[in-house]
This record gives structure tokens, sequence and C-alpha cells, in this order.
């Protein structure tokens, strides 16, 4: 759901302006018109981000709290409890204070007659857009507690996704931390010592033993420089990548990592595919339902992507064609789009479509470690290679002039 800003007139003619909630702007004009408000103009609102520290280290709401509030809530709704006391139990029981905070204020607008997706819109830390128009969706068909059940089953499916992602990525990522608390030591406490001796023979040093000991100077002398432009260098990510156009950049460059950005692609192809037939199957309409589904991928790029296919859409054009003008499906997939459109089942076979893209992600997740693994020892050698000419080559050097001289 989304916030709109309109500018109308009332049955009486003067002019009103003000603000409503609404999945999309026909379903707003709709609100309005029902309230005998005639609009004249009516503009998404837009929230402005602002840049601060806490900002940049601030994240969502986590996958696990969500997870166990939908599947209490499909409990509680499914056995009567009235929302409002549901919400307010909840609120009591549950161990994040973001999600009490949230629950609380959730609770104070219920009691001033706001629906409950209305309500969940103002928490986007919390619920995102899938979440707060699968809540819209089931208050108005009177099926809230078969939302809860979708939400917990789509949310439970990223979970593990997301578990999966993690695990093969836990041995590299171990590996290269290893090898820089490695270098900093090296760095620090040992090349200093080798520094220190080759220096009183005056030696010709060759290039790899300078480079170890320009590399050790840089780490022992201007080690606070080093930690404040680390920092500096951290923040200025985390800032650029909080900008529209950085996130998108982003977005975008992290699809074409090698080895990993296809898994990420497909996951998250996955993640569409399996949000866009939720929305689907629980009666939303096509454009309305590619809007959502945008903002649920969580990628810059490919929400652009998906915005181009709703318009497409809008225009006269099929899913099928759309689809392919998107260049973001395997021919596979294209398929079954087009079965689906063509029997009116392109809910379930998207459904078929996130199981396969699920499946060839696990399939690769199992083989990444293999994958990864001549990388990363081929960097080690590197590394290994260039400390020993850097360290034996000078010692080579100095035991012939010792022969030498005797």
């Amino acid at each position: 759901m989304a916030t709109y800003k309109y500018r109308g007139r009332d049955a009486q003619g003067q002019q009103v302006t003000g603000m409503v909630d609404a999945a999309s702007e026909s379903a707003a004009a709709d609100q309005l018109m029902s309230r005998a408000v005639i609009p004249l103009e009516l503009n998404e609102a837009k929230e402005k981000r602002e840049f601060s520290l806490a900002s940049l280290f601030k994240g969502k709401v986590s996958l696990d709290e969500l997870q166990i509030f939908s599947r209490q809530m499909y409990s509680l709704t499914r056995s009567g409890i009235p929302i409002l006391r549901a919400i307010a139990g909840l609120s009591e029981t549950t161990h994040s204070q973001r999600m009490r905070d949230a629950l609380n204020d959730i609770s104070e607008q219920l009691t001033s007659g706001r629906p409950l997706s209305s309500a969940m819109n103002h928490h986007p830390d919390v619920f995102d857009a899938l979440f707060v128009s699968m809540v819209h969706v089931g208050e108005n068909t009177g099926k809230l507690e078969d939302a809860f059940i979708q939400l917990s089953g789509y949310i439970e499916r990223e979970q593990e996704t997301r578990r999966r992602i993690k695990a093969a990525m836990r041995y590299p990522i171990f590996v290269l931390i290893a090898i820089a608390l490695a270098m900093v030591i090296l760095n620090i406490m040992v090349i200093p010592k080798f520094a220190e001796m080759f220096s009183r023979f005056g030696a010709d040093l060759p290039w790899a033993t300078k480079v170890l000991i320009g590399t050790s100077n840089l780490f022992v002398n201007y080690w606070p420089v080093m930690l404040v432009g680390l920092i500096g260098t951290f923040i200025g990510i985390r800032y650029w990548h909080s900008t529209e156009k950085g996130e998108k950049q982003w977005d975008s460059w992290k699809l074409h990592i090698p080895a990993v950005g296809s898994i990420i692609e497909r996951s998250t192809l996955s993640r569409y595919c399996r949000s866009f037939s939720m929305m689907l199957s629980a009666g939303v309409p096509m454009t309305q339902a590619l809007s959502l589904v945008a903002d649920a991928v969580d990628n810059a790029y490919m929400h652009d992507r998906i915005v181009g296919m709703r318009r497409g859409i809008e225009s006269g054009d099929s899913m099928l064609r759309v689809s392919n003008q998107s260049q973001l499906f395997t021919p596979l997939v294209l398929q079954m789009v087009a079965v689906g459109e063509e029997t009116g089942q392109i809910d379930q076979l998207l459904n078929d479509a996130a199981d396969f893209y699920e499946g060839e992600v696990d399939y690769d997740l199992k083989n990444l470690t293999a994958k990864l693994e001549p990388i990363l020892i081929g960097f080690v050698a590197g590394i290994v290679l260039i400390l020993a000419l850097g360290i034996y080559l000078p010692m080579w050097d100095m035991l012939n002039v010792v022969k030498g001289g005797s």
C-alpha cells in the first residue's frame, strides 16, 4: 500500500486536500469518490531519504520475527479472536522492542478506527509493501487468516533460501578473514624483524622484498590513518548505497559477480515468481500485483524491469511479451508463462517456475564451494609466493656474500 496526496472538491463544491492510504492510484480515487470527494489531483507521497549515521546501521525486523508474527496471527484470527485483542496480546509477548513499539502503535490506530493494513503501512521498517498488501486483500475478501498463512509460508521459504546462501558462503568468508588477519600480523610483527636484519647487511634487495617492507612500514607507521580511512570508506559506501542511484548500481553489479551473481539473480527471480503467484491467487489485479512484487524483490535494478513490465501490460501487451522484453527470464520460464496465460492458470505456473529456480539455486549452492576453492587456493598461493620471494631471496644473497667473503 502507498499514501497518496489529493486535491479535490467535496459535495458542497469546497476545495479539500489531504492524504489517503490505498493499494493503487485507482483505489485511492475510489475511496475519495465513496466519501463524496471528486479528486482533481492525486499524487503518491514519497518519503524523503534522510542520511544519518543511525539510518546507515538500522535494518528491518528479522524474517524470524515476521514469520512468528504471521503464524501467531493466523492461529488467533482462525480462532475468532478480535484483531484488536490479538494485536494487543502479541505486543505483550514479543521479545523485539521495535516490533513491540510497532504493534502498540497499530493497536492505537485500530482503536481510532483505522483498518489493520493501513495501520501496518505506517511501519515500513517492520512490514514491507507485499506484507501490507496481502493483509489488505485478506481484509477485503474476509479471508484474513488465509493471508497470514500464505505470508507465513512465503517467509519460511525465503528464510530457507537465505540460510542456504549463508551456509555456502561461510567457508570462503572464513578463509578471507583468516588471510586478512595473517597479513596484518605479518606486516606488524614479522616483516619488521627481517627488514631490520636486511638493513644491517646493506644488501641490494629484490622487488618482492621492497614491496613487503614498504607494506609493513605503511601498516606500522600509518595504521591510525588507515583505520580512519577504512571507517570513512565503509561509511561512504553505506551512504552511496543508501542513495537511489547507488542502490540501483550496486544491485546491477551484484548480479554479475563471478560464481555468485547467477545464484543471486535466480534467487531473486524465485522470490518474484513466488510473490507474484501469491498475489494473483489472492485476487490482486495483475498490474497492481506487479507494482507490489517490484518492491518485494528487494533489487532496485530488477525493480525497474518489473515496473517496465507493468507499463507494457497497461498499454495492452501480453504477459508473455513483456516478460520476454524484460530479458530477466530463461526460455523455460517463458514457456511456463505462455502456457499459464493460455490456460488461465498463470499463478500456478509461476509457482512452478519458483520451484524451478529454487531447485537451480539449491544445486548451485551445493557446488559453490567446489567452484570457489580453486580461486581461493590461487589467491593464497600468490600471497605465499610473494612472501617466500621477499624473505628468502635476500637471505640467499646474504648467504652467498658470506661464503664469498670466507
